[in-house]
């Protein structure tokens, strides 16, 4: 199975849902780095399950075991010594017997039917297996040490829930996100959120979709800040593709775009074209509907890109699937624990995926040099 990623940074994800334990391998995380495991442990809860009734009541919590390349400085630090990084999460809270009598019926939107025919009879897929969300805990880990490092460099990533169902929140401002914007959504981690009243609205359609035994999709906003200009290249190896990249690793995502994205085009180009601008020290743009990206490069302006997320293909509705033993169409009602709307869990996962290629690009080798970075 492909689950390794970057060219400089590389991870590679196992395990299944219900297996013993999920992990991930690493190299080329930035050697001596000193994180903080409480930060760390943190942001990992940020993503873990059965936080509240708008979530999975699986709970597991998470908590990230460093088998290499991990050496403790305390109780509450560590450094990465430069070597291979493995790290596992033990799954606590499996149910495999909620998907007893599956194993030849398909869930309706689930990868069960494409990865038979892909892998065959022997396909783990108890809890989604290697195909569920549950392996976006390991990415976590790595986006979490990155996102630490990237902090010392001057360079914040954040992500607020931009749409629940057909709620919006307030948009970031494209040319002017701030650390502020972040400051205040770390502080309403539970549910992120620039406008409280429709985070209330979007709270309300979950539950609305959990007790019709439903779900329901949206819309990550996420933001990277700090960036220098000329990160990236052109065409096949630009920002863009290497964070959407990631981004289509995190199970659920169907699209993705930067800036104004789609609705560029509607414009005209006196319309979407980002006006340049200095300060007498710096270049700027007077807008950013580029998104902070120009010709696959980063610009320097705020990175700026929205994903959406469908809804969780796992509901207690009944819905039509095939035996595939028999051929005939059956009746299908999914057991088992999951989320009504799996957005609000993906947020920290987006923050760590775009983390990764970040750091990923940084260490290209005509990447702008880190000492430029902090000065």
């Amino acid at each position: 199975m492909a689950t390794v990623y970057g060219k400089n940074l590389k991870i590679s994800i196992y395990g299944g849902s219900h297996d013993e334990h999920i992990g991930v391998n690493a190299d080329g995380l930035p050697c001596g780095f000193e994180f903080d495991l409480g930060e760390l442990q943190s942001f990992m809860s940020r993503r873990a399950p059965g936080q509240n009734l708008l979530t999975t009541q699986r709970k597991e919590p998470d908590v990230p075991e460093f088998l290499e390349g991990v050496t403790k400085r305390g109780k509450d630090r560590a450094a990465l010594n430069g070597e291979h990084f493995h790290a596992v999460i033990r799954n606590t809270s499996a149910r495999s017997a909620d998907y007893n009598g599956l194993e030849f019926v398909p869930r309706p939107s689930h990868a069960d039917y494409a990865a038979r025919m892909k892998y065959g009879e022997g396909v783990d897929l108890r809890g989604g297996g290697h195909f569920s969300g549950r392996l976006t805990a390991p990415m976590c880990i790595v986006g979490g040490i990155c996102l630490q490092y990237l902090r010392t460099l001057g360079i914040e990533i954040g992500a607020h829930l931009y749409s629940v169902g057909g709620v919006k929140d307030t948009p970031f401002d494209l040319a002017k996100v701030s650390f502020d914007d972040f400051s205040l959504l770390r502080e309403r981690s539970a549910f992120p959120v620039l406008d409280l009243e429709a985070g209330e609205d979007m709270k309300a359609i979950i539950d609305d979709a959990r007790t019709n035994k439903d779900s329901v999709g949206g819309i990550v906003e996420c933001a990277v800040l700090g960036l220098p200009a000329g990160l990236g290249e052109h065409m096949f190896d630009g920002v863009e593709n290497r964070i959407s990249s990631i981004v289509f690793g995190i199970p659920a995502v169907k699209g993705i775009e930067f800036g104004n994205g789609f609705e560029c085009a509607s414009l005209r180009g006196s319309q979407n074209n980002d006006p340049f601008c200095t300060d007498g020290k710096r270049i700027y743009t007077k807008t950013n509907n580029s998104g902070g990206i120009l010709g696959g490069m980063s610009s320097g302006m705020p990175l700026v890109f929205r994903a959406a997320m469908k809804p969780t293909p796992s509901i207690y509705c009944e819905q039509d699937s095939v035996d595939m033993v028999s051929m005939k169409p059956v009746k299908l009602s999914i057991k088992g624990r999951h989320d009504p709307c799996v957005v609000q869990r993906a947020l920290p996962v987006f923050e760590a995926a775009a983390a990764i290629a970040v750091v990923d690009m940084l260490l290209d080798e005509d990447a702008p040099k880190i000492s430029q970075i902090k000065e």
